[in-house]
C-alpha cells in the first residue's frame, strides 16, 4: 500500500496482536538516502507533502525549521541530519515527505523530513532481529532490524529495514529548540 500525501493514518490503526502469543508490529516505512527505515505506526499522525520551511536562528543543526500546518506551527526535524546519514539522495527536496508525529511523542508539534514514505506495513515479531541493534555499545535509538523476503531477478533475498524508536531519538528535542 502506498501512503498518499496528507492521508491521515488513524484509520490504519488497529490493535496489534501483542495481547497474545506472537506479537505483530505495524510500522510506517520510509527512505533516507539509500536505506529503508521504519517507525511505529502509532507514533505517526499523518504524512504530508513537502512545503516551504521557515528557518529558525540558534537551533540545533538538525532542526530544519518550522511550517504552518493547517494553522498550527510545526517544527521540522531533518532526520537524515539527526541520524548522520551522508548518502546523497537522488530525491529532490520538493518531492520529499514530512511525517507528522503524534502529539504524545514530544511536547510540541513535530514533523520529520524524509526522502519518501513507501508504505504502512505489518510484520511478525520473528521478522525482527533485536540483537543487531545492540552492535554499538552506546545508547542507540535502533529497536531492531526488520527482515523482509523480496524477489530480485528470481532470487529471494532479505531486505533490511532499520526500525527506530523516534521517541528516544527525539528525546532531547525540548532542549534543542
Amino acid at each position: 500500500m502506498t501512503v498518499k500525501s496528507g492521508e491521515p493514518l488513524a484509520a490504519e490503526k488497529s490493535p496489534s496482536a501483542s495481547q497474545g502469543g506472537m506479537s505483530s508490529i505495524q510500522v510506517v516505512e520510509f527512505v533516507l538516502g539509500n536505506e529503508h527505515f521504519a517507525i511505529d505506526l502509532f507514533d505517526v499522525k499523518e504524512v504530508v507533502e513537502y512545503t516551504t520551511i521557515t528557518k529558525l536562528p540558534n537551533v540545533a543543526p538538525y532542526v530544519r525549521g518550522i511550517i504552518d500546518l493547517r494553522g498550527e506551527i510545526t517544527m521540522i526535524i531533518d532526520l537524515k541530519h539527526r541520524l548522520n546519514i551522508t548518502d546523497a539522495s537522488t530525491t529532490a527536496l520538493e518531492t520529499s515527505r514530512i511525517i507528522v508525529l503524534d502529539d504524545k511523542i514530544t511536547s510540541s508539534k513535530v514533523g520529520i523530513l524524509v526522502d519518501d514514505v513507501t508504505s504502512v506495513s505489518t510484520f511478525e515479531g520473528n521478522q525482527v532481529d533485536h540483537t543487531s541493534a545492540s552492535i554499538s555499545h552506546e545508547d542507540t535509538a535502533i529497536i531492531g532490524i526488520i527482515k523482509r523476503k523480496v524477489k530480485v531477478k528470481d532470487k529471494e533475498i532479505n531486505e533490511l529495514i532499520i526500525w527506530i524508536d523516534i521517541k528516544k531519538l527525539l528525546g532531547d528535542l525540548d532542549s534543542a529548540a
